[in-house]
């Protein structure tokens, strides 16, 4: 194991997939944290953090083998989730007057990349002292979307074993972006069934609702009086897919989930102005079953390239995309 300056860094084959590519793993350890990342896809297999009785468990749920992430797409079990993260409306925006058609992977619409987004792509890796830098280039036209892509995302532990997120990004022609990592977490551990149980705040006084296609109405709602309400924290039930309105970044954490039994504590901070939690009702068991795990996707709003009343997503020549995620471990 080669070590970093704070970190622990190993690297090795995962897997090879049909046309020959490797796939690496990168092992990441520090601070009784320690993190799997694959270039495949960016995705995030596999966290393992210490209890209350100081016994590490794997929390991010995760599958065993390549063959696996490479099925049809559906959960992103850890995953990097780009061109665009979330939905499109009607797989249609207009930017600078000119309307652009992107791929339609549920149903009507444009969800997560489309067909081959950034969940299914092979990406370089670049060791760093504190953990391992990920990057590729999209090209313009795919998945429809505008401009040539050049895009990286650095994995790295602090000092206290919190994972780092930092994405950055540029382009060559005006194009939309909205990245994130699709993690599903159970602090109790991977295996052991429904997060149901677990406790979440959330920074954020309005959430953006949706309609039957899971399209925001352009509406803002407030939480106070209903089931969305994480300002003060509670026990997550089941049936959320929502956007969540976050409070400026330096007002604190965007949200924290908690396992009561174990005592692990996941505290998320962000750049972002959004946080989708989706809590996996819809899992059919292979091999996880509903709401094993909650997802926290720190992002920008679903749809905003139709609807400027939300924070904009257009990225164009001379600017540089950034945005940083933290995820950070405790027990109490």
């Amino acid at each position: 194991m080669d070590m970093g300056l704070n970190t622990a860094i190993r690297t090795e084959v995962f897997g090879t997939l049909a046309d020959g590519t490797a796939v690496h793993r990168w092992t990441l350890e520090r601070a009784g944290t320690r993190v799997r990342v694959l270039t495949y896809g960016g995705v995030v297999q596999s966290v393992e953090v210490p209890g209350r009785d100081g016994v590490r468990a794997q929390v991010a749920l995760g599958l065993p083998d390549l063959a696996a992430y490479e099925k049809p797409s559906g959960p992103y079990f850890g995953a990097l989730v780009g061109r665009y993260a979330n939905r499109i409306a009607r797989g249609t925006f207009v930017l600078d007057g000119q309307t652009h058609r992107v791929t339609r992977n549920e149903g009507r619409n444009h969800v997560h990349g489309g067909a081959r987004g950034f969940d299914r792509r092979v990406w370089e890796a670049r060791e760093l002292t504190d953990g391992v830098e990920l990057s590729l280039v999209a090209e313009d036209g795919e998945e429809g979307f505008p401009g040539r892509l050049a895009v990286s995302a650095a994995y790295t532990l602090d000092e206290d074993g919190a994972l780092r997120i930092a994405y950055r990004a540029t382009t060559d022609a005006p194009t939309v972006l909205n990245l994130t990592n699709h993690t599903y977490w159970n602090l109790a551990g991977a295996d052991s069934g429904s997060a149901v149980g677990h406790t979440l705040r959330i920074a954020a006084g309005r959430i953006t609702p949706t309609d039957a296609e899971s399209l925001p109405t352009g509406q803002f709602l407030p939480v106070d009086g209903t089931r969305y309400d994480f300002r003060e924290t509670r026990t997550v039930g089941g049936g959320y897919d929502h956007n969540f309105v976050l409070y400026a970044a330096d007002d604190g954490p965007a949200a924290e989930l908690c396992d009561p039994v174990s005592g692990r504590v996941l505290t998320v901070t962000t750049t972002e102005p959004g946080l989708q939690l989706y809590t996996a009702d819809h899992f059919d068991g292979r091999p996880y079953g509903p709401c094993d795990g909650i997802a926290l996707e720190t992002q920008h709003f679903p749809d905003s390239p139709n609807r400027p009343e939300f924070p904009s997503t257009v990225l164009r020549p001379g600017e540089e995309y950034v945005s940083t995620t933290v995820y950070g471990f405790s027990v109490r």
